[in-house]
């Protein structure tokens, strides 16, 4: 095993210090799901940190905002050089955190720096000045954005540092400040997100983290000092914040939350590389993605033999400690292998045929490790529990369909509408999914992980509210401000019938 650096409890970072908490509400204990003896620290929380969080980063937004985009720039790019020189050591936080593989982690550690330089390069174009002259007659009108103030974001637990990252560092740039509450099963990488904005200096107040349970997340999302809402989950806790904040019309919400995606592969598609694909589509990180596949569906033609490559496939991959660089790590914790065994029974009581069943491990570190699962559907149904829920780990099923209209009712009957992939050589097929299929990203030849933040990131239905993040970031970001800009000198000879303006 390579070396383990220190992880030590710092407090909650408030106005540009760390804050321990020595009398609290509780507290959690962060352990590594990999290895339930290492037990990384134990986290006190204080909902009134959040209070205090809040009004720092509000007290910070003027003087923040009205720094110039090039100076704003100027602290992300120190950031940026903080990111890259601690990426071994946040890589290895997020594998203690999580139990991802070391390299999958590695990936998530150099996503940070990545995307300030996307954000900078690229996203900001989306938020240029225009103007346009002669919007009104003799008349020019100018588009701006300005920021929105302060910003909550509330991280997952799956990417606990790339995806509340992908929220941080646009809002950031346009003039946002931030109060972040990282997943209680991440807390580790939350402080040490934390740890490394202090080291690039920003001004105080600009960026808070607070830790805490479930209610000191609705203490934030609230807040009257909160102008934002940006948060990555369930569609249940996403939910409750709609629920939360009906009476705050004026927050912007920007939520994604989870799928139950599916792979359609056409009886002309190129077997080897589909059944590749979406093994990577169906258990990478263990299932633990928002776009992994749940679903497969498979022309009549190549089922069979499909489905034969996929199990023998499946079986091969290797599950087990983060540093032992195995394809798949463990689950989050005991409650999500707990669902996750549940429902290989109600898949087995709604008809569905279990190929390969998936089932609690017992390795030589003590964690939450299961095997994948492969179920194959009789009859769809959508209806179904097992059909149209997100399990959240590696459990694939697996339909037959007759045609691409048969495939994509399939794809369209869960509700949610993430992510969709489709394995075809005929780009007929794919035009038609694109118009037909209701998700946010519709993948060609290419398994449903893997999304660029280049690209819009976001869902339909239960997935997301029209708020795509990655490269449209920071549209939500931003409030568009529209303005007409008249410089021409009074003209008597334009003034309305009826006024008598200027006449004794």
């Amino acid at each position: 095993m390579s070396q383990i650096f220190a992880i030590k409890y710092k407090g909650d970072y408030i106005d540009s210090r760390f804050v321990p908490v020595e009398k609290g509400h509780g507290e959690f204990k962060d352990i590594s799901p990999s290895d339930l003896n290492d037990m990384i620290m134990n986290v006190p929380f204080k909902h009134e940190h959040m209070d205090e969080a809040c009004r720092a980063a509000k007290k910070a937004f003027p003087e923040w905002s009205a720094l110039s985009m090039e100076k704003r720039k100027e602290a992300l790019l120190r950031l940026k050089e903080v990111f890259v020189s601690h990426e071994p050591q946040m890589a290895q936080a997020i594998s203690r955190d999580t139990g991802k593989p070391l390299w999958d982690s590695t990936t998530e550690a150099k996503a940070l720096a990545s995307k300030i330089d996307i954000t900078l390069n690229f996203s900001a174009k989306l938020i240029e000045e225009e103007r346009i002259t002669n919007a009104l007659p003799s008349v020019d009108g100018v588009i701006r954005y300005k920021p929105r103030g302060v910003m909550a974001v509330i991280g997952p637990f799956n990417f606990p540092a790339h995806l509340p990252n992908g929220h941080i560092i646009p809002a950031l740039m346009v003039g946002n400040t931030i109060v972040f509450k990282p997943s209680e099963q991440t807390a580790a990488v939350g402080q040490l997100y934390a740890e490394l904005i202090d080291k690039a200096q920003f001004p105080p107040g600009v960026f808070n983290m607070v830790q805490g349970d479930g209610e000191a997340g609705r203490r934030l999302v609230v807040s009257e000092d909160i102008d934002g809402i940006l948060f990555t989950g369930s569609y249940e806790v996403g939910l409750k914040i709609k629920q939360e904040t009906l009476s705050h019309y004026w927050k912007i919400l920007a939520l994604e939350m989870g799928g139950k995606n599916a792979t359609v592969v056409c009886d002309d598609a190129d077997l080897d590389k589909a059944i590749y694909e979406t093994l990577i589509g169906a258990y990478m990180s263990s299932g633990q993605r928002c776009s992994c596949t749940s679903r497969i569906i498979l022309g009549e033609k190549i089922a069979d033999e499909f489905t034969e490559k996929f199990y023998q496939a499946a079986k091969k991959l290797s599950i087990g400690h983060w540093s032992e660089n195995p394809f798949m790590g463990p689950l989050i914790n005991s409650a999500a292998v707990e669902k996750y065994i549940r429902f290989q029974e109600i898949a087995n009581r709604e008809n569905c045929e279990s190929l390969m069943r998936g089932k609690a491990m017992d390795l030589k570190h003590k964690g939450h490790y299961v095997t994948p699962s492969i179920h194959l559907v009789k009859k769809f149904d959508p209806a179904s529990v097992y059909q149209k829920s997100e399990i959240f780990g590696p459990n694939v099923a697996i339909y037959k369909s007759t045609d691409i209209d048969h495939s994509l009712k399939i794809v369209n009957s869960t509700g949610y509408g993430l992510v969709m992939a489709l394995f075809t050589k005929d780009e007929n097929i794919y035009k038609k999914a694109l118009i037909e299929a209701r998700v946010g990203l519709l993948n060609w030849n290419r398994t449903t992980n893997g999304a660029s933040s280049r690209l819009p990131f976001g869902g339909m239905g239960k997935s997301g509210n029209d708020r795509p993040s990655a490269h449209f970031a920071v549209q939500y970001c931003t409030v568009p401000l529209a303005s007409l800009e008249d410089a021409t000198p009074f003209d008597p000879s334009k003034v309305l019938p009826g006024m008598n303006y200027g006449k004794n």
